[in-house]
């Protein structure tokens, strides 16, 4: 689906709503794409999850008080903060 930036500014939640059930949403200006609006892969939550478990395993070998130095970057799904 294709829909123009000044168009789009008013229809912000329905397009947000269709990229979620998989649309994909181009926006264009003078008739040419300049963006794209699409949903978040539903396994994202899933690879958080995997990458986290990992991450806890890596750091059993630490020390069980040790604090790591690094921790204030990411926040608690592991993503940088």
């Amino acid at each position: 689906m294709q829909v123009a930036v000044s168009e789009a500014k008013g229809l912000l939640l329905d397009l947000v709503r269709k990229a979620e059930g998989g649309e994909e949403i181009i926006l264009t200006r003078h008739g040419h794409a300049i963006a794209r609006i699409v949903g978040v892969a539903p396994g994202a939550a899933a690879r958080r999850a995997a990458l986290q478990e990992a991450r806890g395993a890596a750091s059993a070998g630490a020390a069980a008080g040790a604090a790591r130095s690094q921790d204030f970057l990411y926040d608690e799904a592991g993503l940088p903060a």
